[in-house]
């Protein structure tokens, strides 16, 4: 195990503790191996019967993936991504994978900040997945304010939100709390933080095999205490501006509205890298109709595009590097990009019978 990923087994319950305090647990490539290890040791082990997934800091669960890895490697050979860069987003949405069909209990204390590759490893399949929100949960799928697009399974999960609440999140990238992801279906519990030691000590002193029922019953008397959702509030707005054909209809809809709402969408989305936006509104349409891996696959060919491309180089150097705020987004504008640049960035990279996650089932 790295410095980083912390593991251990307790009354049948395997634990994983993410340790990257300073950098809000963001992935790296040792801690993404360490995390799939720990999961293929137990998947088939006798002595685990639940998996637990938290952080040491009360901050973030995890805040993505390592922008400045991406930015470093990428930027040295941009046309491909280098070996090390390949290897990331191949074992990570592995990993993806691995959670989403997890044979197990799977519970992720989705505390403080839950980002991209962070809602990766917290977003399970139905079969598994117990996924606990609190106050201080600080949710999104942010890529495009970095050039990028929603990951990690963004795809599948985005596109199984109700009504259009998957586009608008994708699109904007903005940020949501634990009653929103709740109302969204990307959270299942709610807890006040100040009961987390109470819980954290249910998950290391229950028997594995009776998890799901005691978390059930933990978690019972603060189902209404997250709060009201804002998602909930505006799935209106959200469904007639976001069920437009594409970015620059979604933004024609919501020029004629004159509501806060609708001006401040329009103001986060003029942040955005166009270009990602309309990418994720195509992948989302496009996830909707495939399954798990191949919504992986497809991402995967993806990610190698947009990094050829350079775009997601240009974001992490204008938010994280530079930090001026003033990335320089190929195509500038919304009317510059066409339907055929979108449709490049899904051009198979790999003949099937090659593709890194052929694999997958």
């Amino acid at each position: 195990m790295s410095a980083h990923v912390h593991t251990s087994v307790s009354n049948g319950t395997g634990l994983i503790l993410l340790d990257r305090p300073k950098a809000l647990n963001s992935l790296s490539l040792e801690m993404v191996r360490d995390i799939t290890a720990a999961l293929l040791a137990w998947r088939d082990s006798a002595e685990v019967d639940a998996v637990v997934i938290r952080s040491s800091s009360e901050k973030a669960l995890c805040a993505g993936g390592d922008i400045r890895f991406f930015y470093d490697v990428g930027r040295d050979t941009p046309q491909a991504g280098s070996a090390l860069l390949e290897d990331f987003f191949t074992e990570e949405y592995a990993l993806n994978h691995l959670i989403h069909f997890y044979p197990k209990p799977y519970i992720a204390l989705m505390d403080g900040v839950v980002m991209g590759g962070g809602m990766g490893v917290a977003q399970g399949g139905p079969e598994c997945r117990i996924r606990i929100v609190t106050e201080r949960t600080k949710m999104a799928m942010p890529e495009v304010n970095i050039g990028l697009f929603p990951d990690v399974g963004g795809s599948y999960f985005l596109s199984h939100a109700p009504g259009q609440l998957g586009n608008y999140l994708g699109v904007t990238g903005v940020t949501i709390n634990a009653a929103d992801a709740l109302y969204a279906g990307l959270a299942d519990y709610f807890v006040p933080s100040a009961e987390l030691p109470a819980l954290l000590a249910l998950l290391e002193t229950t028997a594995g095999l009776q998890l799901r029922a005691a978390i059930a019953d933990f978690t019972a008397p603060f189902r209404r205490s997250a709060g009201e959702s804002q998602l909930a509030q505006q799935r209106a707005a959200i469904d007639r501006h976001f069920a437009a054909g594409s970015v620059a209809a979604i933004t024609a809809s919501l020029q004629q509205d004159d509501s806060a709402f609708a001006q401040k969408t329009l103001q986060v989305m003029a942040t955005r890298s166009p270009l990602m936006m309309c990418v994720t509104h195509e992948l989302i349409k496009r996830g909707a109709a495939l399954d798990v891996a191949d919504c992986l696959r497809m991402e995967r060919a993806l990610v190698r595009r947009n990094f050829e491309h350079g775009e997601v180089i240009e974001g992490v150097r204008a938010l994280v590097i530079d930090k001026d705020n003033a990335p320089q987004w190929r195509p500038a504008t919304l009317a510059e990009v066409s339907e055929e640049q979108v449709l490049q960035m899904f051009a198979p990279v790999w003949p099937a019978y090659a593709h890194p996650l052929r694999q997958l089932a």
